[in-house]
Protein backbone atom coordinates (compact mmCIF):
# COMPACT_ATOMS: atom_id res chain seq x y z
CA UNK A 1 0.00 0.00 0.00
CA UNK A 2 0.91 3.29 -0.87
CA UNK A 3 1.07 6.00 2.00
CA UNK A 4 0.59 9.54 1.41
CA UNK A 5 3.20 12.16 0.51
CA UNK A 6 3.51 15.11 2.81
CA UNK A 7 6.70 16.53 1.90
CA UNK A 8 7.17 16.46 -1.98
CA UNK A 9 10.42 18.50 -2.11
CA UNK A 10 12.73 16.75 0.63
CA UNK A 11 15.93 15.90 1.68
CA UNK A 12 17.55 14.41 4.01
CA UNK A 13 20.84 14.24 5.69
CA UNK A 14 23.25 11.62 7.21
CA UNK A 15 25.92 14.16 9.31
CA UNK A 16 29.13 13.05 10.45
CA UNK A 17 32.34 15.31 11.46
CA UNK A 18 34.04 15.03 8.67
CA UNK A 19 31.18 14.12 5.65
CA UNK A 20 27.48 14.64 5.38
CA UNK A 21 25.25 12.42 2.57
CA UNK A 22 22.64 14.27 1.49
CA UNK A 23 19.59 12.64 -0.06
CA UNK A 24 17.23 14.86 -2.26
CA UNK A 25 13.57 12.95 -2.98
CA UNK A 26 11.29 15.46 -5.51
CA UNK A 27 8.51 14.19 -8.19
CA UNK A 28 11.51 14.74 -11.19
CA UNK A 29 14.64 13.63 -9.04
CA UNK A 30 15.98 10.90 -6.10
CA UNK A 31 19.66 11.76 -6.04
CA UNK A 32 22.61 11.27 -3.32
CA UNK A 33 25.38 13.42 -2.86
CA UNK A 34 28.44 13.57 -0.43
CA UNK A 35 29.62 16.93 1.52
CA UNK A 36 32.25 18.03 3.47
CA UNK A 37 31.58 20.14 6.67
CA UNK A 38 33.81 22.91 6.31
CA UNK A 39 31.15 26.42 5.95
CA UNK A 40 32.21 26.61 2.45
CA UNK A 41 31.21 22.86 2.21
CA UNK A 42 27.91 24.13 3.81
CA UNK A 43 27.10 26.56 1.89
CA UNK A 44 27.27 24.64 -1.20
CA UNK A 45 25.34 22.13 0.20
CA UNK A 46 22.23 24.69 0.90
CA UNK A 47 22.80 25.94 -2.66
CA UNK A 48 22.38 22.18 -4.03
CA UNK A 49 19.65 21.70 -2.16
CA UNK A 50 17.94 25.33 -3.20
CA UNK A 51 18.84 24.67 -6.80
CA UNK A 52 16.54 21.66 -5.89
CA UNK A 53 13.53 23.19 -5.07
CA UNK A 54 13.98 21.41 -1.63
CA UNK A 55 11.99 23.11 1.12
CA UNK A 56 12.19 20.63 4.05
CA UNK A 57 15.60 19.25 5.19
CA UNK A 58 15.71 16.56 7.61
CA UNK A 59 18.88 15.30 9.78
CA UNK A 60 19.46 13.43 13.07
CA UNK A 61 20.62 15.37 15.98
CA UNK A 62 23.94 13.19 16.16
CA UNK A 63 26.03 14.78 18.55
CA UNK A 64 27.02 18.28 18.21
CA UNK A 65 27.75 18.19 14.53
CA UNK A 66 23.81 19.14 12.99
CA UNK A 67 24.65 22.61 15.15
CA UNK A 68 26.68 24.13 11.58
CA UNK A 69 23.85 23.00 9.66
CA UNK A 70 21.31 24.47 11.17
CA UNK A 71 23.10 27.53 11.80
CA UNK A 72 23.47 28.25 8.31
CA UNK A 73 20.87 26.95 7.11
CA UNK A 74 18.31 29.41 9.38
CA UNK A 75 19.62 32.20 6.66
CA UNK A 76 18.06 29.98 4.08
CA UNK A 77 14.48 29.99 2.94
CA UNK A 78 13.57 26.42 3.74
CA UNK A 79 10.62 26.26 4.89
CA UNK A 80 11.32 23.60 7.88
CA UNK A 81 14.75 22.51 8.88
CA UNK A 82 14.17 19.25 11.31
CA UNK A 83 16.30 18.25 13.69
CA UNK A 84 15.11 14.46 14.97
CA UNK A 85 15.99 12.51 18.08
CA UNK A 86 17.99 9.13 16.51
CA UNK A 87 15.84 6.53 18.48
CA UNK A 88 13.27 7.34 16.65
CA UNK A 89 14.29 7.02 12.97
CA UNK A 90 16.00 3.89 13.30
CA UNK A 91 16.73 2.36 9.57
CA UNK A 92 15.40 -1.76 9.33
CA UNK A 93 18.00 -4.37 10.15
CA UNK A 94 20.88 -4.91 7.67
CA UNK A 95 20.79 -1.73 5.81
CA UNK A 96 23.54 0.17 7.28
CA UNK A 97 25.49 2.77 4.61
CA UNK A 98 25.48 6.70 5.27
CA UNK A 99 23.92 6.53 1.73
CA UNK A 100 21.15 4.34 2.94
CA UNK A 101 20.68 6.35 6.08
CA UNK A 102 20.50 9.75 4.54
CA UNK A 103 17.68 8.45 1.87
CA UNK A 104 15.73 6.65 4.64
CA UNK A 105 15.45 10.06 6.17
CA UNK A 106 14.70 11.47 3.61
CA UNK A 107 11.81 8.83 2.99
CA UNK A 108 10.27 9.41 6.59
CA UNK A 109 10.45 12.98 6.00
CA UNK A 110 8.54 12.38 2.33
CA UNK A 111 5.10 10.49 4.43
CA UNK A 112 5.41 12.71 6.99
CA UNK A 113 6.94 9.99 9.77
CA UNK A 114 9.65 12.18 11.30
CA UNK A 115 8.37 14.29 14.41
CA UNK A 116 11.51 17.17 15.03
CA UNK A 117 13.11 18.13 18.24
CA UNK A 118 12.38 21.56 19.35
CA UNK A 119 15.55 23.39 18.66
CA UNK A 120 15.19 26.85 20.34
CA UNK A 121 15.83 30.45 18.73
CA UNK A 122 19.37 31.40 18.57
CA UNK A 123 19.74 33.92 21.34
CA UNK A 124 18.26 30.93 23.77
CA UNK A 125 21.04 28.54 22.05
CA UNK A 126 23.62 30.99 22.64
CA UNK A 127 22.49 31.99 26.41
CA UNK A 128 21.89 28.18 27.14
CA UNK A 129 25.78 27.48 26.19
CA UNK A 130 26.81 30.68 28.93
CA UNK A 131 24.74 28.89 31.62
CA UNK A 132 26.03 25.08 30.38
CA UNK A 133 29.57 26.42 30.64
CA UNK A 134 29.32 28.62 33.88
CA UNK A 135 27.87 25.17 35.51
CA UNK A 136 30.89 23.61 34.23
CA UNK A 137 33.36 25.70 35.87
CA UNK A 138 31.36 25.55 39.13
CA UNK A 139 31.77 22.34 38.84
CA UNK A 140 35.33 22.40 38.30
CA UNK A 141 35.90 24.84 41.08
CA UNK A 142 34.08 22.33 43.73
CA UNK A 143 36.61 19.60 42.40
CA UNK A 144 39.62 22.23 42.97
CA UNK A 145 38.18 22.79 46.55
CA UNK A 146 38.21 19.05 47.13
CA UNK A 147 41.76 18.59 46.00
CA UNK A 148 42.81 21.21 48.23
CA UNK A 149 41.78 19.62 50.82
CA UNK A 150 43.14 16.29 50.24
CA UNK A 151 46.65 18.03 50.50
CA UNK A 152 45.34 19.74 54.18
CA UNK A 153 44.66 16.38 55.29
CA UNK A 154 47.75 14.99 54.02
CA UNK A 155 49.41 17.95 55.82
CA UNK A 156 47.53 16.89 59.00
CA UNK A 157 45.36 20.11 58.76
CA UNK A 158 42.33 19.64 59.30
CA UNK A 159 40.66 22.88 58.28
CA UNK A 160 38.07 21.47 57.27
CA UNK A 161 36.76 19.89 60.13
CA UNK A 162 36.24 23.19 61.96
CA UNK A 163 35.01 25.37 58.95
CA UNK A 164 32.35 24.82 56.42
CA UNK A 165 33.56 26.31 53.73
CA UNK A 166 37.80 25.52 53.07
CA UNK A 167 37.83 28.26 50.20
CA UNK A 168 35.67 31.20 52.00
CA UNK A 169 37.05 34.28 53.35
CA UNK A 170 38.80 33.04 56.30
CA UNK A 171 39.93 29.68 54.29
CA UNK A 172 41.54 31.38 51.78
CA UNK A 173 43.46 33.65 54.17
CA UNK A 174 44.93 30.79 55.82
CA UNK A 175 45.71 28.66 52.36
CA UNK A 176 47.38 31.59 51.31
CA UNK A 177 49.66 31.78 54.41
CA UNK A 178 50.38 28.10 54.88
CA UNK A 179 51.28 28.31 50.82
CA UNK A 180 53.05 30.93 51.48
CA UNK A 181 55.21 29.66 54.48
CA UNK A 182 53.47 30.42 57.71
CA UNK A 183 53.49 27.23 59.89
CA UNK A 184 52.77 29.10 63.29
CA UNK A 185 49.22 27.67 64.14
CA UNK A 186 48.13 31.00 66.44
CA UNK A 187 49.50 33.50 63.67
CA UNK A 188 47.14 31.40 61.50
CA UNK A 189 44.13 31.40 63.30
CA UNK A 190 44.46 34.99 64.04
CA UNK A 191 43.42 35.56 60.12
CA UNK A 192 40.06 34.03 60.87
CA UNK A 193 37.08 36.19 60.53
CA UNK A 194 35.41 37.65 64.01
CA UNK A 195 32.01 36.35 62.74
CA UNK A 196 33.68 32.62 62.27
CA UNK A 197 31.84 29.86 64.92
CA UNK A 198 35.00 28.24 65.55
CA UNK A 199 36.90 29.21 68.88
CA UNK A 200 39.84 30.39 68.22
CA UNK A 201 41.61 27.60 70.62
CA UNK A 202 39.95 24.67 67.66
CA UNK A 203 41.17 26.78 65.25
CA UNK A 204 44.78 26.68 66.44
CA UNK A 205 44.46 22.79 67.09
CA UNK A 206 43.07 22.56 63.38
CA UNK A 207 45.53 24.33 62.06
CA UNK A 208 48.58 22.46 63.80
CA UNK A 209 50.26 20.13 61.08
CA UNK A 210 53.28 19.41 59.06
CA UNK A 211 53.06 21.14 55.78
CA UNK A 212 56.28 20.23 53.07
CA UNK A 213 57.33 22.23 50.78
CA UNK A 214 55.61 20.65 47.33
CA UNK A 215 52.47 20.92 49.41
CA UNK A 216 53.09 24.63 49.96
CA UNK A 217 53.65 24.82 45.80
CA UNK A 218 50.42 22.75 45.43
CA UNK A 219 47.87 24.84 47.68
CA UNK A 220 49.91 27.95 45.66
CA UNK A 221 48.86 26.72 41.99
CA UNK A 222 45.27 25.55 43.21
CA UNK A 223 44.45 29.06 44.93
CA UNK A 224 45.24 30.67 41.69
CA UNK A 225 43.70 27.99 39.85
CA UNK A 226 40.48 28.62 42.17
CA UNK A 227 40.85 32.84 41.15
CA UNK A 228 41.12 32.26 37.80
CA UNK A 229 37.88 29.77 37.92
CA UNK A 230 36.13 32.75 40.02
CA UNK A 231 37.08 35.15 37.71
CA UNK A 232 35.92 33.24 34.56
CA UNK A 233 32.39 32.84 36.52
CA UNK A 234 32.02 36.10 37.33
CA UNK A 235 32.77 36.98 33.84
CA UNK A 236 30.45 34.24 32.68
CA UNK A 237 27.17 35.66 34.99
CA UNK A 238 27.71 39.64 33.98
CA UNK A 239 27.24 37.98 30.01
CA UNK A 240 24.35 36.38 31.49
CA UNK A 241 22.43 39.07 33.54
CA UNK A 242 23.23 41.10 30.53
CA UNK A 243 21.85 38.71 28.40
CA UNK A 244 18.62 38.13 30.95
CA UNK A 245 17.95 42.13 31.15
CA UNK A 246 14.75 42.37 29.91
CA UNK A 247 13.37 39.25 32.02
CA UNK A 248 14.52 40.37 35.51
CA UNK A 249 10.51 40.53 36.62
CA UNK A 250 10.61 36.67 35.63
CA UNK A 251 13.91 36.10 36.97
CA UNK A 252 12.20 37.67 40.48
CA UNK A 253 8.89 35.45 40.29
CA UNK A 254 11.07 32.52 39.80
CA UNK A 255 12.26 32.92 43.16
CA UNK A 256 9.79 33.24 45.06
CA UNK A 257 9.56 29.38 44.50
CA UNK A 258 11.35 27.30 47.95
CA UNK A 259 14.75 26.24 46.57
CA UNK A 260 15.07 28.11 43.78
CA UNK A 261 18.12 30.60 43.74
CA UNK A 262 19.34 33.78 41.01
CA UNK A 263 21.20 31.17 38.98
CA UNK A 264 18.88 28.11 39.08
CA UNK A 265 16.36 30.55 37.82
CA UNK A 266 18.83 31.44 34.91
CA UNK A 267 19.10 28.11 33.85
CA UNK A 268 15.52 27.36 33.66
CA UNK A 269 15.12 30.40 31.25
CA UNK A 270 18.08 29.14 29.39
CA UNK A 271 16.92 25.50 29.42
CA UNK A 272 13.14 26.06 28.60
CA UNK A 273 12.78 29.54 27.37
CA UNK A 274 9.95 31.91 28.80
CA UNK A 275 7.28 31.00 25.40
CA UNK A 276 4.91 28.42 27.20
CA UNK A 277 2.68 28.37 24.36
CA UNK A 278 5.05 25.73 22.78
CA UNK A 279 3.65 23.28 25.75
CA UNK A 280 0.15 22.61 25.90
CA UNK A 281 0.43 21.80 29.59
CA UNK A 282 2.34 21.33 32.53
CA UNK A 283 2.41 17.92 31.91
CA UNK A 284 3.87 18.29 28.52
CA UNK A 285 7.08 20.02 30.02
CA UNK A 286 7.68 17.82 32.65
CA UNK A 287 7.45 15.24 30.29
CA UNK A 288 10.04 16.99 27.44
CA UNK A 289 12.26 17.76 30.29
CA UNK A 290 12.60 14.33 31.36
CA UNK A 291 11.18 14.44 34.85
CA UNK A 292 8.16 11.84 34.02
CA UNK A 293 8.02 8.73 34.73
CA UNK A 294 8.74 6.21 32.00
CA UNK A 295 5.68 3.40 30.99
CA UNK A 296 7.06 -0.45 30.94
CA UNK A 297 3.64 -2.75 31.09
CA UNK A 298 3.27 -5.83 30.09
CA UNK A 299 0.65 -8.81 30.47
CA UNK A 300 -1.01 -6.34 32.54
CA UNK A 301 1.25 -5.31 35.27
CA UNK A 302 3.69 -2.46 35.53
CA UNK A 303 7.45 -2.84 35.56
CA UNK A 304 9.63 -0.12 37.90
CA UNK A 305 10.91 2.20 35.52
CA UNK A 306 13.35 4.95 34.99
CA UNK A 307 12.67 8.90 34.05
CA UNK A 308 13.41 9.73 30.84
CA UNK A 309 16.35 11.16 29.00
CA UNK A 310 16.17 14.95 29.19
CA UNK A 311 17.90 18.42 29.64
CA UNK A 312 20.93 17.33 31.84
CA UNK A 313 21.54 20.67 32.75
CA UNK A 314 17.90 21.42 33.98
CA UNK A 315 17.89 18.05 35.50
CA UNK A 316 20.68 18.86 37.72
CA UNK A 317 19.46 22.33 38.52
CA UNK A 318 16.20 20.91 39.70
CA UNK A 319 17.43 18.48 41.64
CA UNK A 320 19.79 20.17 43.83
CA UNK A 321 16.62 22.80 44.11
CA UNK A 322 14.60 19.93 45.73
CA UNK A 323 17.29 18.77 47.90
CA UNK A 324 17.36 22.60 49.17
CA UNK A 325 13.35 22.99 49.25
CA UNK A 326 13.45 20.01 51.48
CA UNK A 327 14.57 21.68 53.99
CA UNK A 328 12.03 24.51 54.17
CA UNK A 329 8.58 24.16 56.01
CA UNK A 330 6.84 24.69 52.71
CA UNK A 331 4.81 22.54 50.78
CA UNK A 332 7.75 20.95 48.93
CA UNK A 333 9.90 20.31 51.86
CA UNK A 334 6.61 17.99 52.72
CA UNK A 335 6.79 16.20 49.30
CA UNK A 336 10.21 15.82 49.44
CA UNK A 337 10.15 14.10 53.20
CA UNK A 338 6.73 12.06 52.17
CA UNK A 339 9.20 10.12 49.93
CA UNK A 340 12.44 10.36 51.13
CA UNK A 341 11.66 8.08 53.69
CA UNK A 342 10.61 5.22 51.59
CA UNK A 343 12.24 6.09 48.24
CA UNK A 344 15.64 7.10 49.35
CA UNK A 345 16.84 11.06 49.48
CA UNK A 346 17.75 11.59 45.68
CA UNK A 347 14.67 10.54 43.72
CA UNK A 348 12.95 12.24 46.23
CA UNK A 349 15.11 15.27 45.43
CA UNK A 350 14.09 14.49 41.83
CA UNK A 351 10.25 14.29 42.59
CA UNK A 352 10.14 17.74 44.26
CA UNK A 353 12.17 18.91 40.96
CA UNK A 354 9.16 17.77 39.05
CA UNK A 355 6.81 19.76 41.16
CA UNK A 356 9.24 22.93 41.22
CA UNK A 357 9.28 22.57 37.15
CA UNK A 358 5.26 22.43 37.18
CA UNK A 359 5.38 26.01 39.35
CA UNK A 360 7.76 27.67 36.86
CA UNK A 361 5.49 26.56 34.16
CA UNK A 362 2.64 28.28 35.81
CA UNK A 363 4.89 31.65 36.49
CA UNK A 364 5.75 31.72 33.23
CA UNK A 365 3.01 30.97 31.57
CA UNK A 366 1.49 34.19 32.32
CA UNK A 367 2.45 37.34 33.80
CA UNK A 368 2.96 38.43 37.53
CA UNK A 369 1.86 35.30 39.16
CA UNK A 370 4.24 34.19 41.83
CA UNK A 371 4.11 30.67 44.11
CA UNK A 372 1.64 30.59 46.29
CA UNK A 373 2.70 28.36 49.14
CA UNK A 374 -0.03 25.51 49.68
CA UNK A 375 1.87 24.95 53.17
CA UNK A 376 3.88 21.93 54.80
CA UNK A 377 0.83 20.54 56.06
CA UNK A 378 -1.29 20.30 53.18
CA UNK A 379 -1.78 16.36 52.88
CA UNK A 380 -2.41 16.35 56.95
CA UNK A 381 -5.05 18.68 56.18
CA UNK A 382 -5.75 17.18 52.91
CA UNK A 383 -6.62 13.67 54.85
CA UNK A 384 -6.55 13.64 58.27
CA UNK A 385 -7.70 10.51 58.69
CA UNK A 386 -4.77 8.85 57.09
CA UNK A 387 -3.18 10.46 59.46
CA UNK A 388 -4.72 9.57 62.38
CA UNK A 389 -4.56 5.79 61.07
CA UNK A 390 -0.87 5.88 60.36
CA UNK A 391 -0.18 7.40 63.97
CA UNK A 392 -2.35 4.45 65.76
CA UNK A 393 -0.61 1.80 63.56
CA UNK A 394 2.69 3.16 64.91
CA UNK A 395 1.35 2.94 68.60
CA UNK A 396 0.31 -0.02 68.33
CA UNK A 397 3.05 -1.70 66.75
CA UNK A 398 4.89 -0.14 69.84
CA UNK A 399 2.84 -1.94 72.79
CA UNK A 400 0.21 1.04 73.58
CA UNK A 401 -3.51 0.59 72.91
CA UNK A 402 -4.83 3.83 71.16
CA UNK A 403 -7.91 5.14 71.60
CA UNK A 404 -9.07 8.34 69.78
CA UNK A 405 -11.73 11.22 70.50
CA UNK A 406 -12.09 14.07 68.01
CA UNK A 407 -12.14 17.77 70.55
CA UNK A 408 -15.47 18.94 70.53
CA UNK A 409 -14.76 22.93 70.01
CA UNK A 410 -16.03 25.35 72.70
CA UNK A 411 -19.15 26.89 72.56
CA UNK A 412 -18.14 30.95 72.49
Amino acid sequence: MDLDVVVTHGAGLDIHKKVIVATVITPTLTETRSFGTMTADLLTLADWLQSCGVTHVAMEATGVYWKPVVNLFEAYPFQAVMVVNPQHIKGMPGRKTDAQDSQWIAGLLRIGAMKASDIPPRPQRELRELVRYRTSLQQTRATESNRIQKVLEGANVKLSSVISDVLGTTGQRMLAALADGETDPTKLADLADPRIRASRETLIAALTGLVDAHQRLMLRVQLQHVAFLDRQILALSEEVATRLANFDDALTRLQTIPGVERRTAETIIAEIGTDMQRFPSAGHLVAWAGFSPGQDQSAGKARPTRTRKGSKALRAALTQSGHAAGKTKTYLGAVYHRLAGRRGKQRAAIATGRHILIAAYAILRAPDVVYQDLGANYFDQRDPGAVVRREIRRLEALGYRVIVEPVTPEAS
